[in-house]
């Protein structure tokens, strides 16, 4: 059976997926076409059907819940990785309300996360997120909300930290973090999708064991990126909770859904 599979071209996710999607583990009656994307167009995807398994944004999670079941594997959900807000100067949060701030997508966690906290913020302007530090330094924006490998980069192109709203989330829940997880189409069936969420159980494991075989298709789609970037990217973002999202793991987007409004949805297939 084939089936079609959405990532995003981000370390941690090829670094995460490679062993999958070359056969280092594997399920001889399965076989993926790969979609790789950014997270943003992702979530559109989604919201639209298109994929049988895909990355998602957590925030994107409550409106695709009747399609789509949560995997247990393969969540980026942490503690000490939260968005960024930056600016090209250190500005006072009595005037951030007037900030035109740029956003990586509106289905994003971080959108989601930047509205939860700071709803003075109105004036969004959405971009693909690796375009938003040259946004900030150009003046095109005031400030900027910064996922990926952008954190381990903005200070030492000049910006300044305005907020860290993984410290916000974090303060205020008591909870590690959910950025994104993996979904499946519910209507592949709960046998089928548990063989999936053991496979990309696998896959993580072997990464976590073999990195050195992830390290050519890491490099092969982050190679603007230079590979101690790389490296930290993985290390924040690829954790015991990507292994399984475990008790706190499953806490932590059941309060993002109580959040969101949607608690009660069922998660899992």
């Amino acid at each position: 059976m084939r089936l079609t599979l959405g990532f995003s071209p981000c370390p941690n996710d090829t670094f995460l997926f490679d062993a999958l999607v070359h056969g280092r583990v594997r399920d001889p009656e399965l076989s993926f076409d790969v979609v790789l994307d950014d997270v943003e167009a992702l979530n559109q995807r989604a919201l639209a059907g298109e994929l049988d398994l895909t990355k998602l944004s957590y925030a994107a999670l409550p409106a695709v819940l009747d399609r789509y079941a949560l995997l247990r594997a393969g969540s980026a959900l942490g503690r000490g990785v939260g968005p960024l807000l930056v600016a090209a100067e250190p500005l006072r949060p009595e005037n951030w309300a007037g900030m035109r701030v740029a956003i990586p997508g509106l289905y994003t966690t971080a959108n989601f996360l930047l509205g939860w906290a700071y709803p003075e913020i109105t004036q969004k302007m959405p971009m693909l997120f690796s375009d938003i530090e040259a946004a900030v330094l150009s003046g095109q924006v005031d400030a900027g909300l910064l996922i990926h490998e952008n954190r381990f980069t903005y200070a030492a192109r000049g910006l300044h930290k305005l907020a860290d709203l993984g410290e916000v989330w974090e303060s205020r829940s008591g909870l590690p973090i959910p950025l994104g997880g993996i979904v499946a189409r519910r209507s592949l069936g709960s046998p089928l999708i548990q063989r999936v969420d053991a496979l990309l159980r696998a896959s993580v494991e072997h990464a976590f064991a073999h990195p050195e075989d992830s390290r050519a298709y890491v490099q092969e789609h982050a190679q603007e990126m230079e590979p101690s970037v790389q490296q930290a990217h993985i290390h924040l973002y690829v954790n015991a909770h990507t292994v399984d999202l475990g008790a706190d793991g499953e806490a932590a987007v059941q309060e993002l859904l109580r959040v969101h409004g949607a608690e009660g949805l069922p998660l899992f297939a």
